[in-house]
């Protein structure tokens, strides 16, 4: 029998995604309300801009005093979608304080202060979840939360930014450059009027700490994660890329390390063969890749961002804190209990794509491959093209640790012959 009494519901924020909250709840309120098992309530609204206008949502839920709707003690669920750090983060542990459970899309603070969210969840006896936080509409988190609780994941790898994997896909599919990418992608709405969240990184490695932290049961801070831009990907590095069968994507990966002692959590541009399943996600669409030890290989893909996919996540996750709710029950909570150190990224092993601008002369590659051996780093295959006294040399190196591949760079940047380092780019997916 369904309860009568509607489960009440406070919004905070009402934008992009908040909108498409607001409506999906008023126009699907009868099936949600049957597959929740009460009707769900809007009860308020908190916005900075009052007088915006909000097709569908009554002007007496609208409110700017976002801390007072939270305080109300009538609220059993805040859906907080106004992101960054703070009133965000003041926000959700007062929700927690007065009673009420939060569903969040807030990918930097559960990044950066994660653990304090979980700590007044668990103290007030309330639910925090966050599909929403990476890869929008993907079913990916609650996998990794539940389904996938009794496996042990080794890895997971991934494209979960829209804007960069749009602007990747154009300079592969079209021979466009980065800036003529980034203007079409800025022209279609999927990247933003500042690009630098998306472009250099910041965006992913959130996530990663995110993904990094639910997969190996440990605390994976954003300053944990390394990260490298994708702004200085070329139209050169994607022939090379073409020439080994490969293309390029920008990579949130997260590791255990073989030892099964460490963890490690990167992101940054890398080459990827045309046969791993990653290799074909297009546009703006996000994919994750993971790697299991009873599962296998999974792989989730499907809208990484946008108002209505953001939206369905934060939804689902409503539905499943209210039945919660009813069933005077609490979701997981934070998993940390292996407390594994993350390591620093000069333990990465993974190969090398290096390309360098040589003296067109004889003994030019031998030099090189001395010094690559001096450092300990095997090389699996060499090119070379020269004219008018210039040259490219490019090495593909075998697995070693990017410690080793630094030194060797390093190195390299001394010898008389070698004009400069023209690129470095990892290779993953082998």
């Amino acid at each position: 029998m369904m309860r009568t009494r509607p489960l009440k519901v406070a919004l905070l924020g009402c934008g992009v995604v908040g909108s498409e909250v607001a409506r999906i709840m008023t126009t699907h309120a009868d099936d949600l309300a049957a597959r929740i098992g009460a009707p769900v309530e809007l009860a308020g609204v908190a916005v900075r801009r009052p007088d915006k206008v909000r097709g569908g949502i009554p002007a007496e839920l609208i409110t700017t005093d976002a801390t007072a709707l939270v305080k109300r003690g009538d609220i059993d669920v805040v859906v907080e979608v106004i992101g960054g750090i703070e009133p965000a983060r003041a926000l959700i542990t007062t929700a927690f304080e007065h009673g009420a459970s939060v569903v969040s899309a807030n990918k930097a603070l559960l990044a950066q202060d994660g653990a304090t969210l979980y700590a007044a969840a668990q103290q007030h006896g309330q639910d925090l979840y966050y599909e929403a936080a990476v890869a929008g509409a993907i079913p990916l988190i609650r996998p990794l939360r539940e389904s996938l609780a009794g496996d042990k994941i080794n890895r997971v790898m991934g494209i979960v930014n829209g804007t960069t994997n749009f602007i990747l896909d154009k300079m592969d599919t079209s021979g466009a450059g980065y800036s003529e990418a980034l203007d079409e992608a800025t022209a279609l709405g999927y990247a933003e009027a500042d690009p630098t969240a998306d472009v250099e990184g910041f965006d992913a490695a959130a996530k990663a700490a995110i993904l990094a932290g639910i997969a190996f049961h440990t605390r994976v801070r954003l300053d944990d994660v390394y990260r490298e831009g994708m702004t200085e990907v070329t139209a050169a590095d994607f022939a090379s890329a073409k020439r080994m069968g490969c293309t390029i994507k920008l990579l949130a990966i997260c590791e255990r390390a073989a030892d099964g002692e460490s963890v490690t959590a990167r992101v940054h541009p890398a080459m990827i063969p045309l046969s791993h399943p990653l290799a074909s996600v297009r546009e703006a669409y996000n994919a994750v890749f993971v790697e299991a030890d009873a599962a296998g290989q999974l792989m989730f893909y499907g809208p990484g961002a946008g108002g209505a996919p953001t939206a369905s996540a934060v939804l689902g996750d409503l539905v499943a804190v209210c039945r919660n709710k009813l069933n005077e029950a609490n979701g997981p909570g934070e998993s940390a209990y292996t407390q594994l150190p993350v390591s620093p990224m000069g333990d990465v092993v993974t190969r090398y794509h290096i390309s360098l601008d040589v003296a067109d002369k004889p003994g030019v590659l031998a030099q090189v491959a001395t010094v690559f051996a001096e450092h300990g780093v095997s090389i699996d295959t060499v090119r070379q093209q020269g004219k008018d006294g210039e040259a490219s040399l490019v090495v593909v190196t075998h697995r070693a640790p990017d410690a080793a591949l630094s030194g060797t760079v390093e190195a390299l940047r001394k010898l008389d012959t070698v004009r400069g380092v023209a690129s470095i780019m990892r290779v993953e997916g082998e």
